[in-house]
């Protein structure tokens, strides 16, 4: 099931077939068979650059999600927000990104770990070309002891 905002799922399903879908909005939730999730505020652009959908526009967003008593905040491509606050001492993991120039950097993501006090942080949005190239050890040196950090490369897998 593909779960995002209204107008996503709505593209998805009308210009590319998918019928499995659930559109939300920011600052709601909704329970699924797997958990809660509820979309949560991020401030990044947000378009499909895609044929047939160019310009098509959503708001952009995170998830918060509830699975078997752990609570997963998933920021998505955002910057630092203060909403960030609402979260404190709510979430059990964290993946922030930390790659700069589109999303927030390591600075902004360890005050946002500061924000919402999770146990574990995971990284992510770093590495995949140049430009967002990080050093996640230098993160780790921001965040710990405040949180534990788990660096995952691309493809591996991290059972919380």
């Amino acid at each position: 099931t593909l779960i995002a905002t209204f107008e996503l799922v709505s593209y998805a399903a009308q210009k590319q077939g998918h019928e499995a879908g659930h559109g939300m909005n920011v600052g709601g939730g909704f329970d699924f068979p797997f958990g809660r999730v509820k979309l949560t505020p991020a401030v990044h652009t947000a378009s499909v650059n895609a044929e047939g959908a160019e310009g098509y526009a959503s708001t952009p967003h995170g998830f918060l999600i509830d699975i078997d008593n752990t609570r997963i905040y998933h920021a998505g491509d955002t910057a630092l927000i203060k909403d960030m606050e609402l979260l404190e001492s709510q979430v059990d993991v964290a993946l922030l990104p930390i790659g700069d120039n589109f999303t927030m950097g390591p600075e902004d993501a360890a005050r946002a770990v500061d924000m919402i006090k999770p146990r574990v942080v995971i990284p992510i949005h770093f590495d995949t070309w140049p430009l967002i190239a990080q050093d996640s050890d230098n993160f780790r040196s921001l965040v710990e002891p405040r949180a534990e950090v788990v660096v995952l490369a691309a493809g591996e897998a991290w059972e919380f």
